[in-house]
């Protein structure tokens, strides 16, 4: 079991560096001059612009603006936002926050897809599963922004049942609508996976000699029928959550959450490409740590997988 875990993470360093060169090279590729950018309307004399440059590594190529972003990521340091911030504190504030907000949708959209994915397996061809299918593509089709606007106007401002921006008020209470929006948007192929699994393992021969030798359904759907079918569901979730962690965008744009989504868009529309670099490489490693974590519990779920 170590030695995989120790290959796994082995793997993921061609992963990190092949990913922080790439996004590194789009963000120096964008058009546009960053230092410009930071002034607005204004332009800025000669002599402070050939400082920020320098400042930044700026007025180097490209391979030498990256050599030198690797060398300080290596020793630790993330580097400078162009406001004069450190990355690491600017992180360090916005991704618990994405965190937080990743881990409730996530709850919830794994909730919703095994539930329904669990009953409408049991009842195929029966109204409960025709209906959780007409549900599962109206969520599918509705855009995320239309599904968070519709959301925000008539939970939030129409009926007062939650508060229409998040704000600094980051509590789980103040966050629980941009979740839900994000898990609605988000469990329809979870819950299809589920059901489609379900209905698969019921014809299998485990299934059938635990109900021929007496077992009741009570016990062989929890234990046989439940548990095997868990797999895919959990994998999908799994990438479903790395996707939020790199920042569920639109959404935090729309409830006005601080997180990593709303911080990232505002780094890559400034130019600023430590910053964006840096985020996308501590996401990654989430993602690479989320990925191994779950083919650890496919063994826990999956009796008959095992790591050597």
């Amino acid at each position: 079991m170590l030695m995989y875990v120790v290959r796994r993470l082995l793997q993921a360093v061609p992963v990190v560096i092949g990913t922080t060169f790439l996004i590194y090279f789009m963000v120096f590729a964008m058009p546009g001059d960053p230092i410009l950018a930071m002034f607005g309307d204004k332009t800025p004399n000669q002599a402070t612009y050939d400082a920020l440059a320098a400042q930044y590594h700026l007025d180097q190529p490209f391979l030498v603006q990256y050599g030198l972003y690797m060398k300080d990521l290596f020793s630790g340091n993330l580097g400078t936002t162009f406001s004069g911030q450190s990355v690491g504190e600017v992180l360090a504030r916005t991704f618990p926050v994405t965190l937080k907000l990743a881990a409730m949708a996530i709850a919830l959209e794994f909730s919703l897809a095994v539930i329904l994915g669990l009953f409408a397996g049991l009842r195929k061809g029966k109204l409960f599963d025709n209906v959780t299918l007409v549900i599962g593509l109206v969520m599918l089709s509705v855009p995320i922004f239309v599904l968070g606007f519709l959301a925000q106007y008539f939970v939030a401002i129409k009926w007062g049942w939650a508060s229409p921006t998040v704000g600094s008020d980051t509590s789980i209470a103040n966050m629980w609508l941009p979740a839900v929006v994000l898990a609605l948007s988000l469990f329809t192929t979870s819950m299809r996976l589920m059901r489609g699994t379900v209905i698969d393992t019921r014809s299998r021969d485990f299934v059938r000699t635990a109900y021929a030798k007496g077992l009741p359904g009570r016990r062989v759907i929890p234990v046989h029928v439940l548990r095997n079918s868990l797999i895919p569901v959990v994998t999908n979730s799994a990438a479903n959550f790395g996707v939020l962690m790199v920042g569920a965008t639109v959404t935090e744009g729309i409830f006005n959450v601080p997180g990593v989504g709303n911080t990232l868009y505002q780094a890559i529309i400034r130019g600023e490409g430590p910053t964006v670099v840096s985020f996308v490489t501590v996401m990654v490693l989430a993602y690479v740590v989320i990925n191994i974590l779950v083919d650890l519990l496919y063994a826990v779920l999956d009796p008959r997988i095992r790591y050597a």
